[in-house]
This record gives C-alpha cells, sequence and structure tokens, in this order.
C-alpha cells in the first residue's frame, strides 16, 4: 500500500516524537512526498539547524522517498483543494498527492484532518509507541 507524507509526519521523525516509528515504517516502504512539502522540511531545519543540516537531511531523504516534483495536474488538483478547504497551500499538496495514489495521508496536521475531506488519512497524533 502506498503512503504518503507530508512535513508534520516527516518532521515528526526528524525529531524522534511517537509518531517517528510509524513515519520511519513508511520510509522503509518508499513512501511518496511532494518536493512542495519536502521544502517545507527544508525551510524548518534551515531556521533551527542551518543550512548545511537542512541540505543533508533533505539529500538523505530524497534518496530514502519518492519525492515528486509537481506537473501542471497535480498543482491544479492542489489548487482546487486550496480553494475548496481551510488549509495551507503546501498542505493541499500533500491532499493532492494522497489522492492522486488513492494512498493514505501521514499526518497530525489538524488542517489535513477533517471529516469531510475526500482524502484518506492516517492521524499520527494518537502514536504513543
Amino acid at each position: 500500500m502506498t503512503l504518503v507524507l507530508d512535513a508534520w509526519a516527516v518532521m515528526a521523525y526528524l525529531r524522534d516524537e511517537p509518531a517517528g516509528a510509524r513515519v520511519e515504517e513508511a520510509i522503509t516502504e518508499r513512501a511518496v512526498m511532494s518536493w512542495i512539502n519536502l521544502g517545507e522540511v527544508f525551510y524548518v531545519l534551515h531556521r533551527f539547524a542551518g543550512p548545511q543540516a537542512s541540505h543533508e537531511t533533505v539529500r538523505d531523504l530524497d534518496a530514502k522517498l519518492d519525492v515528486e516534483t509537481p506537473h501542471s495536474e497535480r498543482v491544479l488538483s492542489a489548487a482546487t483543494i486550496k480553494a475548496e478547504h481551510h488549509l495551507s497551500y503546501a498542505d493541499a499538496f500533500a491532499a493532492a498527492t494522497a489522492l492522486a495514489h488513492d494512498a493514505a495521508l501521514l499526518t497530525g496536521d489538524p488542517e489535513l484532518l477533517g471529516d469531510d475531506v475526500p482524502w484518506r488519512v492516517e492521524d499520527l497524533r494518537s502514536r504513543r509507541s
């Protein structure tokens, strides 16, 4: 089964939070992630750990994940999701990627976890491992 990661999930993994164990499983299974969301991980790391750590971490994740560059169809799908739901544009790319792969989106981001969303989610906030 294909799994999609957003920045929230990857940051939980990098911070060794309880949800990180599930994300590590997904990484082992070669989860999918949008470059837009990996870019979010990069800028957070850049701010808090510096440019070298952010480049190294993104390089390592890129080798372990199926990171996708969004094409025009995905951009328009994300824009439609953004127009119809209250979430960030970057989060819309995570949702659009999950829909494109008919995959579950691993996240703990409340913006992506609504009951009325058309994408499948696995709520990582409840992970207590």
